[in-house]
């Protein structure tokens, strides 16, 4: 079966463009060139979502918050801005790679290939780590991982936000408060005991660095 792109881009010519090259790589395409309709679009099930940010009415960025916790369809930007802070805002939005106009088609291709084989492993062993937010238990394939009291919170926190991106001063804010006392550098220490935990019953990866910015949980 085909997979479904959505491309949303207000540059007819872009769209068009894009359009004409996925069918030929055998995708199925939705296009649009406003995201004023995106619930309606989404709703076609999208198996990865291209979105430019500079759109009237709605830009890139809204349509990305609005949607990012109603499908886990990969979101890549594909945008002229090409500021680190725009970049940054992005991804800690929930989106999955950030892509510079003029770019070639191929690296695109190449881009939009990688993130659905990703999501290809993720759905294999999806509903084998099972968390508990009630219980406050985490387990796999039945059998508990122990946690601490912090490295559930982080835990919570991450995965209750899939893709979201969280550096490690929004982290120890969101446990603790902006008064406490202490340092978010010890939410990477947090961080590693939490992977090595899991580690020893699986290798798939659960929580992502985002390097230079913080941490995801891969949702």
């Amino acid at each position: 079966m085909n997979k479904k792109i959505l491309i949303i881009d207000d540059e007819i010519e872009m769209v068009e463009m894009l359009d004409r090259f996925f069918t030929l790589k055998n995708f199925d395409t939705i296009t649009s060139t406003s995201g004023e309709n995106i619930l309606d679009l989404i709703s076609k099930e999208p198996d990865i979502i291209l979105l430019d940010i500079n759109m009237p009415e709605i830009d890139g960025f809204e349509v990305c918050k609005s949607i990012r916790n109603k499908t886990n369809a990969p979101i890549l930007f594909l945008t002229a801005r090409n500021s680190e802070s725009d970049k940054v805002k992005g991804l800690m939005l929930g989106a999955e790679d950030y892509i510079v106009k003029p770019f070639s088609l191929n690296e695109l291709y190449a881009r939009v290939y990688t993130n659905l084989q990703r999501e290809e492993r993720k759905l294999e062993g999806s509903d084998s780590l099972e968390i508990d937010y009630g219980a406050r238990t985490v387990k796999y394939n039945g059998e508990e991982i122990v946690m601490t009291k912090t490295e559930f919170d982080i835990l919570e926190l991450l995965s209750l936000n899939p893709n979201m991106v969280f550096d490690k001063d929004r982290i120890y804010d969101s446990l603790w408060s902006y008064d406490s006392f202490g340092d978010s550098a010890v939410i990477a220490e947090h961080i590693r005991k939490i992977r090595m935990k899991i580690k020893k019953f699986t290798e798939e990866e659960y929580i992502s660095t985002v390097w230079g910015i913080g941490y995801k949980w891969i949702g």
